[in-house]
């Protein structure tokens, strides 16, 4: 078996000088002026006399790209003197809204793993039982076990979901460029295995603790196939492995037997499905000693292997391995390389090398490695896939202290480091309450506390590597903040930076934000708002066009973190309301004849609204062809509701005209929002049609005349109002006249009260004061609300008034008796269950069946919320 030769003993290669290497635990690099983490919350188990929680052993976690964190830990029931072994699903903006299932799994859970879209769960147990979990009706807080595989009494020592084939580069260096493609370029990269079409084929792959590789493929109609291999001829004890993928659509496994003297060894494993089938084909790859075991100082040190991971999922390239004794550990990065294979010079003479003719092999070559630390208890490996296109250890001033650069390793006595993930440099420290001191204070002086320390036993970090969640020796779950900067003096334009480059990202993926909410101050958010809307603005039309609600989401979370801002919240949620209106009741249009012109009825309709500037909705309305807006009657009355409420909007937005000197106002940004307002007056057009056609779905309004039209003079009232800020680079001040108009509006109409969402009950607002917030699971924290919420009492709604379903626009009463669902982000409140038959109401069901309109997720609420 082909083993890399090693370096010369003690020395280190030349991209490594010894500068970089991470030492005991009281080291701290220059310019590392504070710890860079810190506790934002910690969430605790009910002490219970009979039953309690305890750590199940080993521990696992993993952090989803949704920001779901999944836990085990096993229950202990005194009386009957058994252990249910459980796995924990939390939300981290309601971490005590906690969801415990009894996994049904007989022994420990090993292994849990998150698939691509952060909606689906696996668990795998010591006896090789593998189980998938999905969401139940789409809710964060309801999961079933659906399908599995089992490799009977074998236990599960790795796993991993199959590769998809999407991998996005993040160039940090390029962070200031004004387009997305080059911040974010898409790799080419093949999925493990594809069907018909290219289309990737999901299932995943496990590895066993005797050598075992097996794979389960999802097919379309349900079934599950499943195949099983050895991983070698010989096959022998596998105490760690892990799993990474090339982009060739191979898969790297990667094992030990736990023993530092035994080589680290390596396999490609293929996939295919051959007659309905599922094959697997497996290679031996070169393999590694690690450096500790072959330095005479340190040859017997390090006994055990406690920790092996690839870098990332798809960089089978590069390894990270641990090894321990029981007091102290040592950490090394390898690389997998190509090299050039020297060549006698008699067969030099015989036939000389050319160019590329030279015969390569692969070695693993050693990147770096620490000095003695205290012994590892957990690795945290980044997920978000940077791309440096520097040398591998060179990189630019700006972004060497880049989260997503960083790998954390917790250790026994309660601290936990941030390194670079290939110098292993420290970049960031924190010390648990066990080990509280100074950064900078000598080890030596640090009194040795009694008893067992509290120390993470398993961790994770979030998908910006931003936030790291960690589960520690008894069951507790704690939120840690890690600074943009990485504790490093960077100055405010940087971090807002990294925020601004990040936040992008998501918006790109689609990934949640959460974490980095996490570090954004009320005195940053108008910036961060600004800047975010000017990278937007900088892409092309089409991109725009795809990301058009994302945005819309991202700056209403972020304005929900300060008081100037708060009432803007309002305006981004009724614009994402807004946008989902328009495209649902656009899409209800079809044109008269099959031989269908290029543009549609919504399209056309958009463009003669734009060009006909008249005042009078009659005239406008004269210059479509009606006959593409016949509907049957049973739609346009299933459709009263949300046409009520673009009638109430309008109403509200022209009556609040003449206030609009006050920002703290909401629908203040709508007033100046050209492209919103044109939305409101296409949609004012559909409305009018419709009504000519079934009167009874026309919006309902109080009016002090009987003669009155209201919707002639609202729409009037609505295009002079557009008039003034269509064109978004010359906005010009409403006249006297047409404020003297709005003024008047009171008298003639009654003005409606607009029902806005209600305040979100998550921590995020709560932890904005650096604060560490104490919390339990399964209980909802009694904490004083953030300050800026006091600012929403003259929008929120009394106690024992009717309280509404806020996509459907129907009213609940004050005590509902529906089942209802919430959203995790923005507080959105709707019937679980849908009500309405009619399939143009569906269709607008369907747009928020997964997600809210904002993006966040769905979890079920109580009968009686509040």
């Amino acid at each position: 078996l082909p083993v890399s030769t090693p370096t010369p003993l003690g020395i280190l290669p030349p991209a490594l000088p010894a500068r970089h290497r991470i030492g005991t635990r009281g080291s701290s690099p220059p310019g590392l002026s504070r710890s860079g983490m810190d506790l934002a919350y910690v969430c605790e188990w009910e002490k219970k006399p009979k039953s309690n929680h305890c750590p199940s052993i080993p521990l696992v976690c993993a952090w989803s790209c949704r920001n779901l964190i999944a836990f085990t830990t096993d229950l202990r029931n005194e009386e009957e003197k058994d252990l249910t072994h459980m796995v924990h699903i939390i939300d981290t903006e309601h971490p005590w809204d906690v969801y415990s299932v009894n996994s049904g799994h007989t022994e420990v859970i090993t292994c849990l793993e998150w698939d691509q879209s952060g909606s689906r769960l696996l668990s795998a147990d010591a006896d090789g039982h593998i189980k998938c979990w999905s969401m139940t009706d789409h809710l964060a807080n309801s999961w079933e076990n659906t399908v599995g595989s089992v490799v009977e009494g074998d236990p599960v020592v790795a796993l991993s979901w199959l590769h998809n084939g999407v991998k996005l580069a993040l160039h940090v260096e390029k962070s200031g460029a004004s387009n997305f493609g080059e911040k974010f370029s898409r790799v080419k990269f093949s999925p493990s295995l594809t069907l018909f079409g290219g289309k990737p084929m999901e299932g995943w792959i496990a590895v066993t603790i005797s050598g075992l590789v097996t794979v389960s493929l999802l097919k379309p109609n349900g079934q599950v196939l499943t195949a099983t291999e050895s991983l070698c001829r010989l096959r022998c004890r596998v105490a760690l492995a892990d799993v990474a993928f090339t982009g060739g659509g191979n898969i790297v496994v990667a094992t030990s037997d736990g023993s530092s003297t035994s080589p680290v060894q390596f396999y490609k494993v293929c996939v295919s499905v051959v007659n309905e089938k599922c094959k697997i084909d497996t290679e031996i790859l070169p393999s590694l000693f690690m450096r500790c075991t072959t330095d005479p100082a340190r040859k017997d040190k390090y006994p055990a292997i406690t920790h092996l991971k690839f870098l990332a999922r798809d960089m089978s390239e590069q390894v990270l391995l641990c090894a321990s004794n029981q007091n102290n550990s040592i950490v090394e990065c390898w690389s997998l390389r190509k090299e050039g294979l020297p060549v006698n010079n008699i067969f030099q003479q015989i036939s000389p090398v050319v160019g590329d003719k030279q015969p390569m092999i692969l070695k693993w070559r050693i990147l770096s490695a620490t000095n003695d630390l205290d012994r590892v208890s957990a690795v945290a490996l980044p997920k978000l896939p940077i791309s440096l296109t520097n040398t591998d250890l060179k990189v630019a001033n700006d972004t060497k202290f880049f989260p997503g650069l960083g790998l954390a390793l917790a250790f026994h006595d309660g601290s936990v480091h941030i390194v670079h993930r290939l110098s292993l440099q420290m970049m960031a420290v924190f010390y648990g309450s066990s080990s509280q001191r100074p950064v900078d204070e000598p080890s030596l002086k640090r009194p040795r506390t009694a008893g067992p320390l509290v120390h993470f036993k398993a961790m994770q970090l979030s998908w910006t590597s931003l936030a790291l969640a960690g589960v520690d020796s008894h069951g507790k779950l704690s939120m840690l903040r890690i600074s943009p900067s990485m504790g490093h003096v960077l100055d405010m334009n940087m971090s807002l930076r990294h925020l601004l480059f990040l936040l992008e990202y998501c918006m790109v993926t689609g990934y949640d934000w959460w974490d980095i909410l996490l570090h954004v101050q009320p005195s940053m958010v108008q910036n961060l708002v600004e800047k975010l809307h000017e990278e937007y603005m900088r892409q092309n039309a089409a991109l725009q066009q795809v990301l058009s609600t994302r945005i819309v989401a991202m700056k209403a979370s972020l304005c929900k973190l300060s008081s100037s801002t708060i009432a803007r919240v309002c305006d981004y949620h009724a614009k994402l309301f807004l946008i989902a209106i328009s495209c649902t009741l656009k899409s209800l249009l079809r044109p008269h004849f099959l031989n269908t012109p290029d543009k549609s009825p919504g399209d056309r309709l958009t463009e003669i609204c734009s060009k006909i500037t008249d005042v009078d909705i009659d005239k406008v309305m004269i210059n479509l062809k009606t006959e593409e807006f016949v509907l049957e009657m049973t739609t346009l009355q299933s459709l009263q509701q949300l046409i009520q409420w673009v009638g109430d909007f309008v109403l509200y937005l022209l009556a609040s005209l003449p206030n609009q000197g006050s920002p703290v106002r909401p629908g203040h940004s709508f007033l100046r929002d050209g492209a919103s307002l044109g939305m409101f007056r296409e949609l004012m057009v559909v409305i009018r049609i419709w009504g000519l056609l079934k009167p009874s779905c026309l919006p309902v309004y109080t009016a002090t005349s009987d003669t009155q039209d209201s919707m002639s003079l609202l729409f009037r009232l609505l295009t002079k109002l557009w008039l003034c800020c269509r064109e978004e680079n010359h906005i010009t001040e409403p006249d006297d006249a047409l404020i003297d108009e709005c003024c008047l509006l009171p008298s003639q109409l009654l003005i409606p009260n607009i029902d806005w969402l209600p305040i979100n009950d998550g921590i995020i607002s709560k932890l904005q004061n650096k604060q560490l917030v104490r919390l339990q699971f399964g209980k909802a924290p009694g904490l004083v609300g953030h300050t800026v919420s006091s600012q929403f009492d003259a929008f929120v709604r009394a106690p024992g008034q009717p309280k509404i379903d806020h996509l459907r626009r129907l009213h609940l009463g004050a005590y509902p008796t529906e089942e209802c669902k919430s959203c995790t982000r923005c507080g959105c409140v709707t019937m679980l269950k849908s009500p309405n038959k009619v399939t143009a109401v569906k269709q607008w069901e369907q747009r928020w069946i997964k997600n809210c309109l904002c993006g966040g997720l769905w979890r079920k609420m109580p009968l009686s919320y509040s």
